[in-house]
């Protein structure tokens, strides 16, 4: 049986549909940083069949938590301190979302200058419409 231990603080990221761990993992730019990460991938779950589990030894407020809610709302986000679940966030979607979506107008100023970082804008939570900051150009969550 695998064994992974508990955390002293930082998140625990449950109910993460199958496979898209990794994903999450370089959207929240874990890969780029020093933290404790484990990633547990198709586990057993008697609600979802499988699911992926991550779980982040890191300060409070120092994962983008709020990107979640653009990746998908239904994954569970427990704050751990002192090694007890202190808080469970509810996701939604982020009002402004940074360098996860990508600009398809070629003309965009974010196309051009590679080091703009790419921003979408909430303009539509009903639909999941984000908007490029720079030209407007229209993004749909699926």
């Amino acid at each position: 049986m695998l064994n992974i231990s508990g955390i002293h603080e930082g998140y625990v990221l449950d109910h993460i549909k199958a496979g898209m761990s990794l994903k999450i993992y370089h959207d929240l730019k874990l890969d780029e940083s020093d933290y404790t990460v484990a990633v547990i991938m198709n586990a057993r779950s008697n609600k979802m069949g499988f699911k992926d589990i991550i779980k982040i030894e890191c300060p409070i407020d120092a994962v983008d938590i709020d990107l979640l809610g653009y990746i998908d709302r239904n994954i569970t986000v427990n704050v751990i301190k002192a090694d007890e679940i202190v808080d469970k966030h509810r996701l939604s979607l982020p009002t402004e979302v940074r360098n996860v979506i990508k600009c398809k107008n070629p003309r965009c100023i974010s196309s051009i200058e590679q080091e703009l970082p790419q921003i979408f804008i909430l303009t539509d939570e009903e639909k999941g419409i984000y908007r490029c900051k720079y030209c407007e150009e229209k993004f749909m969550r699926n």
